[in-house]
């Protein structure tokens, strides 16, 4: 379950990354409470995770989701980036979550 929990805290990580982005520096009053709620859901749901799996382990892996899926994101919804070398570091981290996860003792 702690597995589900940090994936589901990724996610949110994602959420709030976007709507950081749309909420002009906090000056949008629905992508900043959009931000501010999903923050506090990831980081619950982060805490929850951790309960079970190493903190390094969960923080890492919660950071990955949340950059890989924020870049992806990105790539769709902003007209970001999408070279070759941009999607190979992605690719990088993304290798780095499947890592952690499968030499995690929690795995």
């Amino acid at each position: 379950m702690a597995w589900l929990y940090l994936f589901v805290a990724g996610i949110f990580e994602v959420v709030w990354a976007i709507s950081l982005k749309y909420s002009l520096g906090f000056t949008r009053l629905y992508p900043s409470l959009v931000t501010i709620i999903a923050m506090a859901i990831s980081v619950y749901f982060l805490s929850l995770a951790t309960r079970v799996l190493p903190i390094g382990t969960a923080y890492a892996v919660w950071t990955g989701i949340g950059a890989v899926g924020a870049v992806i994101v990105g790539m769709l919804l902003l007209n970001e980036s999408r070279d070759a070398a941009r999607l190979f570091f992605v690719t990088l981290i993304l290798v780095g979550i499947i890592g952690l996860k499968f030499t995690s003792p929690a795995h």
